[in-house]
């Protein structure tokens, strides 16, 4: 595995030659839209394959996955072309393995809501352990608000991921509340309602597991959330289902904020079975220009993470975004633009912007020009997700979980799935 950063004047020939890496190989695990232009500082993948498969008549993914001992997904994973286009014909070359080594083995927990686009979805499913699908809320009297999952579960059974329903505060009109939150942690009666309605959901569309995301939550109710959630784990594990929370990016037990101060990672990595670490959102919608998620940052939130919760319980969250910022800032009044990563290169395709790389926060960043106005746009590439995970794999993490699944990022995916066995539960 090679990860290489476009020098001035680079063709993707000349890379490819000079790696020994096929280029529509590159192509497609970097997703690059023109090979014939190469933004200068563009992180790319270099995959090279170290066994191969010649497809022969009456061959199916199933019987070359038997013949070398790997799983149909492990074949997905390493042949991203196939996601959306799964028919072989004699003669395709199937890579069976890569000559970069395993690392280990983690857990790769993906979010989403019920609009995501079908391919999209298809393209990231040989990728996770879990799919979490984002998700319900409930009324005052214990019903629940119910999203459009069906589809989403009957294709994450389809690539052998567990799907993961999740519960928060969302109300009718599809915002959060807080107050309802409270009013559920407080009454003993509407967390049975709410819950016996989550088993029978759960036993009737196949969830395994619940994903309580809960934020903002008023300090006063902060033992009440404990035992909502000591209630839930009992019966969730009575009926052989698990119980995963959000945690909000704490770097100490005295943080202060709202968002902070009643999400006690001690107490919650007692009680739940998973945790994710909302390790993104440092820039943000309404903030100046920042990396979403710093490294810098995100090791504060892990190291205080792994020092009170069992490592083996964490995934660190994983932002599958960036943000374009219309430049000067003006808090109050600069509003950024949500982007995927694979946007943002081609942005800076066009706009013929130098890609920077920066050494603090270990993310990429650019800025250009258009219609009279001076934008800066922080994204993920390759080069920051190596070092996101060299993060987990230094504090021996569980894995991670990506917010959110709903724009595409294959460079993302061909890295995970080179460099680490992705559990298959």
């Amino acid at each position: 595995m090679v990860i290489y950063t476009v020098q001035p004047g680079d063709t993707l020939y000349q890379i490819s030659q000079r790696f020994g890496v096929s280029p529509q190989r590159a192509i497609i695990d970097n997703s690059i839209s023109d090979p014939r232009a190469l933004p200068p500082g563009q992180g790319l993948l270099l995959l090279t394959p170290a066994v191969t498969y010649t497809v022969r008549q009456g061959d199916t993914l199933s019987s070359i996955a038997g013949r070398y001992g790997v799983t149909v997904q492990v074949l997905l994973q390493n042949n991203p072309q196939l996601a959306l286009l799964p028919t072989l014909h004699v003669g395709q070359e199937v890579v069976i393995h890569f000559t970069a080594g395993k690392r280990r083995r983690v857990t790769v927990n993906g979010y989403a809501y019920d609009y995501i686009s079908t391919d999209i979805l298809r393209r990231a499913l040989p990728y996770l352990t879990y799919l979490t699908i984002f998700g319900y809320g409930f009324t005052p009297e214990g019903r629940l608000l119910t999203p459009d999952d069906q589809p989403l579960i009957a294709l994450a059974r389809e690539y052998g991921a567990v799907p993961v329903m999740l519960l928060s505060s969302i109300t009718e009109d599809g915002n959060f509340n807080s107050q309802r939150a409270s009013q559920l942690f407080n009454d003993r009666a509407l967390q049975d309602r709410v819950l016996l309605n989550i088993l029978a959901v759960m036993d009737q569309k196949g969830y395994e597991g619940l994903d309580v995301d809960f934020e903002f939550i008023e300090p006063q109710d902060s033992a009440a959330y404990l035992s909502f959630l000591e209630n839930a784990a009992g019966k969730l594990h009575g009926a052989g289902h698990f119980l995963h929370v959000d945690l909000a990016p704490k770097a100490s037990d005295a943080q202060q904020g709202l968002l902070y101060e009643s999400h006690n990672y001690r107490a919650l990595g007692e009680i739940a079975d998973s945790v994710l670490l909302m390790t993104y959102e440092w820039g943000y919608t309404y903030g100046p220009p920042m990396a979403v998620a710093p490294l810098n940052q995100m090791r504060r939130v892990v190291e205080y993470g792994a020092s009170v919760i069992d490592p083996a319980k964490i995934q660190m969250g994983l932002p599958n975004y960036g943000y374009d910022w219309i430049l000067p800032f003006e808090r109050g009044v600069t509003r950024a633009t949500a982007i995927g990563n694979e946007y943002a290169i081609d942005i800076a395709r066009r706009q013929g912007a130098f890609i920077q790389f920066d050494s603090t926060a270990q993310s990429p960043y650019f800025n250009y020009y258009r219609d009279g106005l001076s934008h800066v746009v922080w994204f993920e590439d390759v080069r920051s997700i190596e070092q996101k995970y060299n993060l987990m794999d230094e504090f021996s993490l569980v894995g991670g979980g990506y917010w959110n699944l709903m724009r595409p990022f294959q460079q993302n995916w061909s890295f995970v799935a080179a460099r680490y066995n992705i559990l298959k539960l």
